[in-house]
């Protein structure tokens, strides 16, 4: 493999834009899902985090991420759980 890192692809660099676009997907249904309004470049960075807080507790409890799909449901379950904290630390209440 000559040092590269290969992505999910097989490409050399996609895995920085599956990240990317994984993130952007898990942002915007964590974003529709707990009602919030954060943009695109909001919506990214809050998936990305949300990948690394969902992979953390799938790993905690023993469950393997891998594939698209489940990553992308890690990452939304990690972004919902960030929002949902952002707003109890913040004292917001939406319905």
């Amino acid at each position: 493999m000559d040092g590269h890192v290969y992505g999910a692809l097989g490409q050399p660099g996609v895995g920085f834009l599956m990240a990317i676009v994984v993130g952007a997907l898990a942002g915007w249904l964590a974003e529709r899902f707990m009602n919030s309004n954060m943009g695109l470049l909001g919506n990214i960075v809050l998936g990305i985090i949300g990948g690394v807080v969902g992979n953390f507790l799938a790993a905690q409890f023993h469950i393997p991420i891998f594939g698209f799909w489940r990553n992308l449901f890690s990452a939304t379950i990690g972004a919902v759980i960030i929002i949902a904290v952002v707003r109890a630390v913040r004292g917001e209440r939406r319905y």
